[in-house]
């Protein structure tokens, strides 16, 4: 049944929607679970978002504001990752979930999602190709259609598509 694949699943998007509420609302929102907040607070850290919380006079009980004004991108960026940490889908879809970050959060949330490595199916749409260079699998598209697919050494040894792509941006 459709509800039960969606229980499988865990979105972070590039349009994250928060809601006017607490950290750590927002964090267990949409779980089955409820609001565990020692797991609220792993999620944070694993998020890299934990020493941001810790600075705020509430904590985790800080009001983020309506869609997280009170946050900057990166950090509601870094809230919607642990929000999808929380959930512990077994499938996640990574939409551009970096391209709000500066290069240094981008790094930190990097290692956050190499860290899922192995133990969850990850699915990463990107088109800053740091994000994707380390996947099992890259599939490069143009028009709806695939025009390569394999690892970052078999498509850079291919010196297609994906091969420009990446000189095109280490020229950046």
């Amino acid at each position: 049944k459709l509800a039960n694949l969606r229980q499988h699943f865990a979105v972070v998007s590039q349009d994250i929607v928060l809601f006017d509420g607490s950290v750590a609302e927002n964090v267990a929102y949409a779980s089955s679970l409820g609001l565990d907040r020692a797991k609220v607070e792993d999620c944070l850290k694993a998020a890299n978002l934990w020493n941001h919380i810790q600075t705020l006079p509430e904590g985790m009980d800080a009001q983020i504001g309506t869609n997280g004004s009170k946050l900057s991108g990166g950090q509601r960026q870094r809230l919607a990752i642990a929000r999808a940490l929380y959930r512990d889908a077994a499938i996640w879809i990574f939409d551009e979930a970096t391209s709000a970050l500066d290069s240094e959060s981008e790094a930190v949330v990097q290692k956050s999602i190499e860290s899922l490595r192995g133990s969850k199916t990850l699915i990463l749409i990107a088109h800053r190709l740091s994000t994707i260079k380390n996947a099992d699998c890259i599939y490069v598209m143009s028009d709806g259609q695939v025009l390569e697919q394999g690892d970052h050494a078999a498509l850079m040894a291919k010196g297609g598509a994906y091969a420009g792509m990446v000189r095109l941006q280490s020229a950046d």
